[in-house]
Order: structure tokens, then C-alpha cells, then sequence
């Protein structure tokens, strides 16, 4: 019987076993097409569980998502947006299996509480800085899920000083502000001639111009949503993680700063923001704990 992870990502797919101490292995990953995205995820799933029969399933998916209906629309999969029926097809494929499912910042919350930087924080607040950005609340020892399953989505707080344009449908969201796509999509704006965010930051670590001014841009409105979150949740542990979250001191020394200029309530000075130890993978290593430890009638 094999225990299986799937994290759905804004431009991949990811897909592993779970092991014994619910950690991942034998991962694969797949970029996310533009149409007939379920037949790729559906291959995905099939190839990771090879002969085996499939007895449970974790899922963290970008949201929004309604855990109530087991639906994912994901902003940046077209044709996902409006909403897949995830845990359903899943279900149709491992008929015998549990399904469980989550967005993905609560995944990656509770890979942090339980393997990674938040081990024994009762009250904490993880967030990934990629693609896109999300987030999940750690409440009294717990993940905390909320109504529909979006608690701590914390990418679209309203960040000031901008307007931008938000896949969301509003404006001035941290997201559309901070994140990895964002930021090449704003550096482009200005001329800068390259297409990811790796090569963003590493050219922002080499001096140029508009890198750095992308990186401090990202850093700044991210450092101003950490501290309205904190100030809201009563958090002292803020865990950063993600690809875009690795892109070093032109995106932390802003962020910092923000924080410092932000958080200013007695409550929050010990606010400690950290870059996540989770390398690789926080929201597939959550799906795989959600798969592993979770019974259908408990909170995460």
C-alpha cells in the first residue's frame, strides 16, 4: 500500500511517496501545460504509484481553494482558475484511497511545525515567496484551516504605496507586488532583459541596476505585509520559504528593514523573520505529513 504527496504549484507539478517518518521520496515533478492540465497531473500521479495500490493521498494546492467542496482554481493555471474538482479526480483514480487536501500554505505550515523551522512554536506564521505567495497560520500548536480552507493566505494583504494590478481582481496585493513572477514581470517593464527570477537575483547580487531595484521593490512590500500579519495574528515566528525567498540579502536587508519600520507595537518586538531550512519542497513535505498523520475528522 503506498501513501502518496501532490503539491499543485502556479507552473508545476510535484509528486513523491510518502515514507515511514512521512517524508517524501522517489519525487517527480512536471511543468504545468497551458491545456489539458489534469491528464498531466493524472499521468504524474500514476507514474509515482507504479503498481502499487494507493491507500491515502495528500494534496496542497495553490489557491483559492474549498476544501468543503475539495475544489483548487488556482490564479495562474487558466484553465484551473474557475475551479477543478481536485480531491474528486483523485479520488476517481485511487478509488480505494483517502483524500486529503489543503491549500498550499497550510502545507507548508505544517511541514514547518513539524520538521522544519517551527518545531515546537504554538503560535507562528509560514509563508512562501515563489511564483506566487502564500501563507498558513500556526494557532495554538494547530494549523488553522479556516471557513473554506484559505486561512492565511496572506498574498493578497493590501500592501501601501502601490496600486498594481492583482490576478485576484484587486489591486496593490503583496503578491502582485512581491513575487517571483511579479518582480520579473516589473524589471522587464524597465528594461532589464531576462526571464526569471534566478537570474533576477543574480543579477542584483552582481550590481545591476534595475535587479537590485526589482529585489528592494519585492523586499520592501513584503517586509510591510509580514508585519501587518503578525500585528493581526499576535505572532512572534514569521518562517519565509520558496525559490524567490532564496534570492539573499537584496530581497532580505529591504524586507528586514520594512519589518523594523512596520512593527512597531510593543507585542512585536521580538519578531523573528527567518529564511525557511526546507529547501525543497515545504508544500509536497506538508501534503506528504497531511497524508501520513491526519484523520478525516481532525484539524490539521
Amino acid at each position: 500500500m503506498a501513501i502518496l504527496a501532490l503539491d499543485i504549484g502556479a507552473t508545476k507539478f510535484a509528486a513523491g511517496v510518502v515514507g515511514p517518518g512521512a517524508e517524501v521520496r522517489d519525487v517527480r515533478r512536471v511543468d504545468v501545460p497551458d491545456a489539458g492540465v489534469w491528464d498531466v497531473c493524472r499521468e504524474l500521479l500514476r507514474t509515482v504509484a507504479g503498481p502499487e495500490r494507493v491507500s491515502a493521498v495528500g494534496i496542497g494546492a495553490a489557491g483559492p481553494v474549498d476544501v468543503r467542496t475539495g475544489v483548487t482554481g488556482p490564479l495562474n493555471i487558466p484553465e484551473w482558475k474557475t475551479g477543478f474538482p481536485i480531491v474528486a479526480a483523485v479520488r476517481e483514480l485511487f478509488p480505494a484511497a483517502t483524500i486529503r487536501f489543503a491549500i498550499d500554505g497550510a502545507c507548508l505550515a505544517l511541514a514547518e511545525h513539524r520538521l522544519g523551522a517551527l518545531r515546537g512554536v504554538p503560535d507562528a506564521l509560514g509563508m512562501t515567496v515563489s511564483s506566487g505567495i502564500g501563507g498558513g497560520i500556526v494557532a495554538g500548536g494547530k494549523v488553522l484551516l479556516g471557513r473554506t480552507g484559505n486561512a492565511g493566505h496572506v498574498g493578497h494583504i493590501v500592501v501601501p504605496g502601490w496600486d498594481t494590478p492583482c490576478g485576484c481582481g484587486g489591486r496593490g496585493c503583496v503578491e502582485a507586488v512581491a513575487s517571483g513572477m511579479s518582480s520579473v514581470r516589473w524589471a522587464r517593464e524597465q528594461g532589464w532583459p531576462g526571464a526569471t527570477g534566478v537570474r533576477l537575483a543574480a543579477d542584483a547580487h552582481a550590481g545591476d541596476e534595475i535587479a537590485v531595484a526589482a529585489l528592494h521593490r519585492a523586499g520592501t512590500a513584503l517586509g510591510a505585509a509580514v508585519a501587518s500579519a503578525a500585528a493581526l495574528l499576535d505572532v512572534d515566528r514569521v518562517v519565509i520559504g520558496g525559490g524567490f525567498a532564496q534570492s539573499g540579502a537584496p530581497l532580505w536587508d529591504p524586507l528586514r528593514a520594512a519589518v523594523d519600520a512596520h512593527a512597531g507595537l510593543k507585542f512585536l518586538r521580538g519578531l523573528r523573520v527567518e529564511l525557511s531550512e526546507i529547501t525543497h519542497g515545504a508544500t509536497l513535505a506538508g501534503a506528504g505529513v497531511l497524508a501520513a498523520e491526519r484523520t478525516a475528522d481532525e484539524p490539521v
